[in-house]
């Protein structure tokens, strides 16, 4: 790296504690090795920041353990100029993603796999919510109360009830009107 990249940022060898307030991580490395995903799962469970992957060699298997790990940029090593590098960084510091086409066609189908042989078979979807927990939750954003609820979607109120009552607590919500901002927050409805 050149002086003046060495100056825009914080270099950290990622072999202790992580400072706190890191905005994004960059790992460099020749390759994805095991070793390499345990170092970026540790890093993750230490800090929240998104991390950007600058290496030569990802195995398509790795992608979504290093998807897992934070990681939503991937730079080929011979592709992280300078000013690259310092694009991708700025991208993800505010909010966004990087990936070269083919990893991110291989990543989609790694979620559809996911999808059609992990949830789908469990009821489940990617919120991991079940179809008639969803249900719940949009009737309850339309107004409808327990009775209301039990009858358009023909349970009784107990069911209903039990229904709210386990996402809430799953979701580590406190009422209603929480579980219904908290499906509305990240996507659900």
């Amino acid at each position: 790296m050149t002086q003046a990249l060495m100056g825009r940022l914080d270099v950290f060898v990622a072999t202790g504690e992580l400072p706190s307030d890191v905005d994004v991580l960059v790992v460099a490395a020749d390759r994805v090795t095991p070793e390499i995903m345990v170092n970026m799962r540790r890093a993750a469970a230490q800090c929240s920041a998104p991390m950007v992957l600058v290496t030569n060699e990802l195995d398509r298997t790795q992608l979504l353990g290093a998807v897992e790990c934070r990681v939503v940029a991937v730079l080929h090593r011979s592709a992280a100029t300078e000013e690259r590098l310092i694009s991708t960084i700025d991208v993800v510091a505010g909010g966004g993603g990087l990936l070269p086409p083919n990893l991110l066609g291989d990543l989609l189908r790694q979620v559809q796999n996911l999808q059609e042989e992990v949830l789908t078979p469990r009821g489940l979807n990617s919120s991991g919510l079940t179809s008639r927990e969803v249900d719940v939750i949009r009737l309850l954003t339309e107004g409808c109360d327990t009775e209301e609820i039990a009858t358009r979607m023909c349970y009784s109120e107990r069911t209903v009830k039990n229904v709210i009552y386990a996402m809430t607590s799953r979701f580590n919500l406190r009422n209603r009107p929480q579980l219904v901002a908290y499906a509305m927050r990240t996507g659900i409805i």
